[in-house]
């Protein structure tokens, strides 16, 4: 058992403790789009072979252009953004930092973890006076968002790192990747949650030459697995569907937001892949839906909170319904 932060997505944590609920659980714990891109036939090769330099290239080609970066050299492929976030404090060390918060719970854990005194931040406005600071744009798992020319001008004469893991699907005026580059700055980008593919391990850093060349050397050789580097260009480079999915999943979080105020839960944030709602006997409701198989985020830290992912089927959703109808 890990003794960092707790995340959704943990289903057999979830059926010890919910052993009598019915099968299979419905995870909606988690902020990945329940609609996975359906990805081509992969390439023997991509299975078999290391990929090559220039398998890379490529793929931090396509990037740049689905993140709008003028150049792909400030573009680098990883296996996660969470891996990302592990090495960011070990390589551009801060005696303190400050957290945008309340957000995703690893920046403050990894840079404590690294030696830096974390120092919380409300908003923007509490950056001015720090060397250094993180926030997610949008915000997780309150779904706050702040244009990009208000986050420049809020940045720290240091490090910056902004986490835009959920911007894919929302507003491009949010994310500052076509600012870049600029020096001291680095933005991080998932593929798992837009596409659905969580399990195939893939994200990007953009980042200005030094941050980013210093990050590709950390990842060393063969970072990025074949499978996610071809499936990572097919999908990037899939602006068609991408915008089909924006207004796809715009649809269902309404829909998602109706059923749960009539539920008497009161929604205060979230993106296109989930939303926040609160609600005066949330633990209540917490076990109540565990007990009928369904997985929610629930946070040690906010108990009136809950976190919904979308359904992603009418079956799926005429479950939850029903779970929150249900008062035993």
């Amino acid at each position: 058992m890990s003794d960092g932060p707790t995340h959704g997505g943990r289903l057999a944590a979830a059926r010890r403790m919910f052993p009598g609920a019915p099968g299979p659980f419905l995870d909606l714990s988690t902020g990945i789009n329940p609609h996975s891109y359906p990805l081509p036939r992969l390439p023997d090769a991509a299975l078999t072979r290391l990929p090559d330099p220039e398998d890379v290239a490529a793929l931090e080609a396509i990037a740049a252009r689905a993140y709008g970066v003028a150049d792909p050299a400030l573009v680098v492929a990883a296996p996660g953004t969470q891996a990302l976030i592990q090495v960011l404090p070990l390589l551009f060390a801060q005696p303190s930092i400050a957290v945008l918060g309340p957000t995703y719970a690893e920046h403050a854990a990894t840079w404590r973890r690294a030696g830096a005194a974390v120092r919380d931040a409300a908003d923007l406005a509490d950056l001015a006076a720090v060397s250094a600071a993180v926030l997610c744009n949008p915000n997780n798992p309150d779904g706050r968002c702040w244009p990009a020319e208000a986050v420049l001008a809020a940045a720290p004469g240091g490090l910056l790192v902004v986490d835009e893991a959920f911007a894919d699907l929302e507003d491009p005026g949010l994310s500052i990747a076509s600012y870049l580059p600029r020096p001291g700055v680095v933005v991080l980008r998932s593929f798992g949650k837009t596409y659905g593919l969580a399990g195939l391990r893939l994200g990007f850093a953009l980042a200005a030459p030094a941050e980013a060349a210093a990050l590709r050397a950390a990842l060393g050789p063969w970072a990025v697995s074949g499978p996610a580097i071809a499936a990572g260009c097919a999908a990037l480079a899939d602006t068609a569907w991408r915008e089909r999915m924006r207004a796809r999943l715009a649809g269902e979080a309404a829909a998602l937001d109706e059923m749960l105020t009539a539920a008497g839960l009161r929604v205060i944030g979230g993106t296109r892949l989930f939303r926040l709602a609160a609600h005066d006997e949330a633990a209540a409701l917490f076990d109540r839906l565990g007990r009928a198989g369904i997985l929610v985020r629930r946070f040690a830290d906010r108990p009136g909170w809950l976190r919904f992912g979308l359904p992603g089927t009418p079956e799926a959703g005429a479950r939850l319904r029903a779970a929150l109808r249900n008062p035993s």
